[in-house]
């Protein structure tokens, strides 16, 4: 029986080593972390099992929707209205639907149809090559003008892209908008899903489901390093100093990591790997007594407020107490990414109180905050030619990560799709 490593429990290596098993190999999978989950894992938030960081599903997450009817988990998924909300120089507009964008009156009419019209053209475009190699920005002022991009788009680009925000693609904008827009159960009504028991229903049956079938998952266990070993013609894993060889293995850690890890690979690859920059997620959890708003998803374009948004993910998941995601999006190198926990508390509760005059501190109920680095990869303009190939020039040796997503943006489905996707050529190519 074939011998393959998996590196990294997240949906991604967690659904290849599920295909991989089913398909009869003899499947390993390595986890750093304490858990399993990567993005999606979940923590005991003082009584509340809840992921670190916010996850919503959309109408189109079909890759997701058919791993749950295979895991037996449909019945799981559950479908709610929600609300988008904008707030916009100390006002709060309703948004997301053709009414709610007529009644922005900061706009004037021309700009509200112009952005109407770029939206509808989002949601209903296919084909995205041409947009590859288009710089988003200007992308978008073309199509809704200079005063709708100051407005809805430049800051939100600035808080969650910095100094990359004129330097994006296209295709992978229009992406995000495409999701979300077409998240929907009528044109005035999106709708989001959810599962009961959060992403960790999903991971733990995947789990159980591997291990039943032979497979084992090491937690707190990193790899060190992969090589060729030419005497045995398997590929060499270090793990906790010792040598553990197997047939494949698939690498689904940022890609930032790959040169350390591979030390076999060409110069030009390894270069590729090293360039590919990443935006690191600094996000503030709150148990809540009072709502801040009826919104799920609340964008913020205001000089005085440095977030980009929040999530009010009890707007969507029923849950015993309001909560509310605070993403502040950063570079590692930035110097805000090294401040202590309690300045993004501290700066989580003034941005409360300024989008809910009613809210004060002693609704506040418990806060955690959690950092990861590699958030999300940033996509200039042309980057699908400076993704190396996914079947590496290591004989038997996968990497990806979230980057090969690209145009998509990050989320559970394209997770489970891509990591099927590689399980299935692994077993192609025996």
């Amino acid at each position: 029986m074939k011998r393959v490593a998996v590196i990294g429990a997240g949906p991604m290596g967690l659904a290849c080593a599920y295909d991989l098993i089913k398909s009869g190999f003899n499947v390993d999978v390595y986890e750093a972390d304490d858990r399993i989950g990567g993005m999606s894992a979940h923590f005991d938030f003082n009584g509340l099992s809840i992921e670190r960081y916010y996850h919503f599903i959309c109408k189109h997450d079909t890759a997701l929707f058919e791993l749950l009817n295979e895991l037996g988990l449909r019945d799981k998924l559950h479908w709610r209205d929600t609300y988008m909300g904008y707030f916009f120089n100390g006002k709060m507009y309703r948004w997301g639907t053709p009414f709610a964008l007529l009644a922005f009156t900061p706009l004037n009419l021309l700009s509200r149809l112009r952005y109407g019209v770029h939206m509808f053209y989002s949601t209903k475009l296919r084909k995205w090559q041409h947009l590859e190699k288009v710089e988003a920005s200007t992308w978008i002022r073309q199509w809704i003008g200079a005063p709708a991009y100051a407005i809805l788009w430049q800051r939100l680009f600035a808080l969650k892209f910095h100094h990359y925000a004129n330097n994006l693609s296209a295709a992978w904008i229009w992406a995000r908008i495409r999701r979300v827009g077409q998240s929907r159960k009528s044109l005035l009504q999106e709708q989001m899903g959810y599962l009961d028991g959060g992403s960790q229903t999903l991971l733990a049956r995947l789990q159980e489901i591997i291990e039943a079938q032979g497979g084992h998952i090491y937690l707190n266990t990193p790899v060190a390093s992969i090589h060729k070993d030419h005497a045995s013609n398997q590929l060499s894993l270090s793990v906790n100093t010792e040598a553990r060889f197997y047939d494949k293995v698939v690498s689904t850690i940022p890609l930032p990591f790959v040169p350390r890890l591979v030390s076999d690979l060409p110069v030009e690859h390894t270069k590729k790997y090293s360039a590919l920059q990443n935006i690191g997620v600094v996000c503030v959890l709150f148990k809540l007594k009072r709502r801040i708003s009826r919104n799920f998803w609340l964008n913020i374009s205001d000089e005085r407020i440095d977030i980009p948004g929040i999530i009010e993910f009890s707007n969507l998941r029923p849950l015993p107490v309001n909560l509310v995601y605070v993403p502040f999006y950063l570079p590692q190198s930035h110097e805000k990414y090294r401040q202590p926990d309690d300045y993004f508390i501290q700066e989580s509760t003034a941005c409360f109180k300024k989008l809910n005059p009613e809210f004060s501190e002693a609704d506040i109920l418990d806060v955690n905050v959690s950092r990861y680095g590699f958030a999300q990869p940033i996509c200039p303009p042309g980057f699908a030619q400076d993704l190396p190939p996914i079947q590496s020039v290591l004989p038997g040796l996968y990497i990806v990560d979230t980057s090969y997503y690209y145009p998509e943006d990050r989320s559970i489905t394209e997770s489970v799709q891509l990591g099927r996707e590689v399980a299935q050529m692994v077993i192609n190519s025996e």
